[in-house]
C-alpha cells in the first residue's frame, strides 16, 4: 500500500510539473529578443530574467539540496539568477533564449530522473512548492508583458469623450446587480492550510470567530469604478488616506493602470489599481476593505471553474462563472487579486519553509495582503486560503478588490 502510494505522489508531481513546464515554455515561445532583456518597471527583473530563475530554483532545491549532486553551469549563473543575488537593475546581461531553454530542459531532464527514486513521501512539500514558484513567476512575466504593451501600444488615455461613450452604454448586463452584497453570518470558521500543498504563511490552520458582516457579491467593477473617476475621486482627498493621498501627489494618476475604453469592458473587474486606490473607492461608497480572515470565510467553497492559468489572456465580466462560494459570493478565484485591508503577517504557530525568508522577511508591516488569484494564476496556486503580498503602492500586478462592510 504504501509503495502505491508512493508512486502515485510521483506521477502526480511529473504530471503536475509537465503541466506547469507546458505553459513557461509557452510563454517562452512568445516572448521576442528584444522583449526578453528589456526591464520593463524597475520594481521588477526583466522577463527573461525570470525564466532562468525558474531553472535555477529547480536545479539549487531538487538537484544539489535533495539529491545532492551540483549541476554544472556557469560560475555568472549563481549570482545572476540567484534571488538574493545582483541587484534588479543589473540582471540585464542575460544568456540568449535558446541557451534558457536548453537551461530549462537539462535541469528538468536531470530532475525528473532524481524523481523516479526520490523518498517522495518525506520530501513531497518541497516539490510542491517549487511547482508553485514556477507558475508564480510564469505569473509576473505576464503581468510584466502586459505591462510592456501598456507602455508602448498606442492606446487611447481617458478622456471626456470617452465618458461619453461610456456613459451612453446600455446597463452592463449581469444576472444580478453588481453592487449586491451578501451577508456573512457570525461564527467560527478554519482560516489556512495545513495541505501539503500549503506555503509556509497559510499555516498553521485555526478555528476563527467572526462577527456578522456584508460583502460585495462581486468585485468591483469597471462601470462602478467608473462612477468614482467621473465623480472627481482622483482629485478630492477626502476620500484617501494620508497615505494614499500622499502617494496620489508623488504619482499623478487618473485611472487604473489597465484601464481599458472600450465600453464592453464595463462589467469586467476593475484591474491594475493600488491598495491605495481601492481604499478611497471604498470610502467613496461609505464601505470598506474587507480583512483577509474575512474574505476566506466569505469565499469558502468558491469554484475552481474560474479564469485562471492564462486560459483565456484577460479578464471576463464577473458574472462569467455562475458557481457561487458557500456565501453567495462570485468570482472569488482567478480573474482578479482582490487587495484586503489586512497587513501581512504570520499566523500564530508560524514556521518559516523552505527558507527563513520566504514569506518572514516581508512580515514587516508594508505590505498588504491580497486574496483570490488572476486570469494568470497557475492552478496550482488558487485556493482560498494563499495569501499573496505586495506595497500598497504597487498597481502593476492584476489586482482589483471587492468592498465590506459591518
Amino acid at each position: 500500500m504504501k509503495s502505491l502510494s508512493t508512486q502515485f505522489r510521483r506521477d502526480s508531481i511529473a504530471r503536475t510539473f509537465g503541466q506547469a513546464r507546458l505553459n513557461t515554455l509557452d510563454l517562452l515561445a512568445q516572448i521576442d529578443e528584444s522583449l526578453f532583456f528589456q526591464q520593463v518597471h524597475s520594481e521588477f527583473s526583466p522577463i527573461g530574467w525570470h525564466f532562468g530563475h525558474i531553472a535555477f530554483t529547480e536545479a539549487y532545491w531538487i538537484l544539489e539540496y535533495l539529491a545532492g549532486s551540483p549541476l554544472a553551469v556557469p560560475e555568472s549563473y549563481q549570482p545572476l539568477f540567484a534571488a538574493d543575488g545582483l541587484p534588479k537593475h543589473e540582471r540585464q546581461n542575460l544568456p540568449c533564449i535558446a541557451t534558457i531553454k536548453q537551461y530549462l530542459q537539462t535541469v528538468r531532464n536531470k530532475t525528473l530522473k532524481y524523481l523516479a527514486t526520490a523518498p517522495i513521501i518525506q520530501q513531497e512539500r518541497l516539490w510542491r512548492w517549487l511547482i508553485q514558484h514556477e507558475g508564480q513567476h510564469c505569473e509576473t512575466i505576464s503581468f510584466l508583458w502586459q505591462l510592456y504593451r501598456q507602455q508602448n501600444l498606442d492606446i487611447v488615455d481617458f478622456s471626456h469623450s470617452s465618458l461619453v461613450i461610456k456613459t451612453n452604454k446600455t446597463q452592463a448586463t449581469l444576472s444580478s446587480d453588481s453592487s449586491e452584497m451578501v451577508e456573512v453570518k457570525a461564527g467560527k470558521f478554519m482560516l489556512g492550510c495545513n495541505a501539503v500543498n500549503a506555503l509556509d504563511n497559510e499555516r498553521p490552520a485555526d478555528e476563527i470567530y467572526l462577527d456578522t458582516f456584508m460583502i460585495d457579491r462581486y468585485p468591483v467593477t469597471c462601470e462602478q469604478y467608473l462612477k468614482f473617476m467621473t465623480s472627481g475621486g482622483y482629485q478630492q482627498a477626502k476620500y484617501w488616506s494620508e497615505a494614499g493621498w500622499q502617494w496620489l501627489q508623488q504619482y499623478p494618476v487618473n485611472q487604473p493602470l489597465y484601464w481599458s475604453n472600450n465600453p464592453d469592458w464595463l462589467d469586467h473587474p476593475v484591474a491594475g489599481v493600488s491598495y491605495y486606490e481601492a481604499e478611497a473607492y471604498a470610502n467613496f461608497i461609505q464601505k470598506r476593505l474587507p480583512t483577509e480572515v474575512e474574505w476566506e470565510k466569505a469565499a469558502q467553497g468558491a469554484s475552481f471553474n474560474c479564469n485562471h492559468g492564462r486560459l483565456i489572456g484577460h479578464t471576463t465580466p464577473v458574472d462569467t462563472y455562475e458557481e457561487a462560494s458557500r456565501y453567495g459570493c462570485q468570482d472569488m478565484l482567478g480573474n482578479v487579486w482582490e487587495w484586503t485591508a489586512s497587513w501581512f503577517d504570520g499566523y500564530a504557530g508560524f514556521t518559516p519553509y523552505p527558507y527563513l525568508g520566504y514569506s518572514k522577511i516581508y512580515f514587516d508591516g508594508e505590505h498588504r495582503v491580497l486574496r483570490g488569484g488572476s486570469w494568470a494564476t497557475s492552478k496550482e496556486g488558487l485556493r482560498t486560503s494563499f495569501r499573496n503580498w505586495y506595497h500598497p503602492q504597487v498597481r502593476q500586478i492584476f489586482a482589483g478588490f471587492r468592498c465590506a462592510k459591518d
